[in-house]
């Protein structure tokens, strides 16, 4: 399955900052229970690279896998050898968009200003990640009149306010409010079943 149609059934992206290998499955497991199907893991996290090649082989064609926090076109290459399927950014890299485009890979490269927004298209993005969504959804719905890539909102975003921005976003990446290093299985169930939700119903 694509990214695309993983997008439409739960537009959700879960940023698992910090996971290790060792909790790459049960984790992915409990979020699929949830109908969460795109898992994100920052290069930021410990032994990222093998986490990613975890996920990868243990989601099959029930979830995918990609990674976050991606700086370089070096890290694209090492995220694609790993199985990594997709690319996300906290900044506009045009290198490092056009490398993850070269490598057949979903590239969502993170944006502030329309200037960035339009920098990141030109070099070939497939999504816009928002970040720090901090200014709200009626932010994205004014730079919505000009930018025609679909955005993501992330961070500062949480159940009270998905709704909102599902009106006017593709989607949402969600961190620390759904995984953070230390959290219970039972409790990221519960959290991950609010998200999964308020994205549903926001979407609907």
């Amino acid at each position: 399955m694509s990214f695309e149609t993983y997008l439409k059934e739960c537009p959700l992206v879960a940023i698992l900052r910090g996971i290790t290998p060792e909790e790459v499955p049960s984790v992915c497991d409990i979020l699929l229970e949830n109908g969460i199907r795109l898992l994100e893991i920052p290069l930021n996290s410990p032994d990222a690279l093998k986490s990613i090649s975890i996920a990868s082989r243990h989601v099959k064609e029930r979830q995918i896998a990609g990674a976050g926090t991606v700086l370089t076109p070096e890290d694209v290459i090492a995220v694609h050898d790993a199985g990594g399927e997709f690319i996300i950014s906290p900044n506009t890299d045009a290198d490092v968009i056009r490398e993850t485009k070269r490598l057949g890979m979903i590239s969502m490269p993170g944006f502030f200003t329309a200037s960035e927004a339009f920098a990141a298209i030109k070099a070939g993005a497939d999504y816009l990640k928002l970040f720090p969504a901090i200014l709200g959804p009626g932010y994205v719905k004014d730079l919505k009149a000009v930018v025609k890539k679909p955005i993501f909102a992330v961070g500062g975003v949480n159940a009270g306010n998905i709704p909102e921005f599902m009106k006017v976003c593709a989607g949402v990446g969600i961190g620390s409010a759904l995984y953070k290093p230390g959290k219970s299985l039972e409790q990221i169930g519960r959290d991950a079943a609010a998200m999964s939700s308020a994205v549903k119903n926001g979407a609907a």
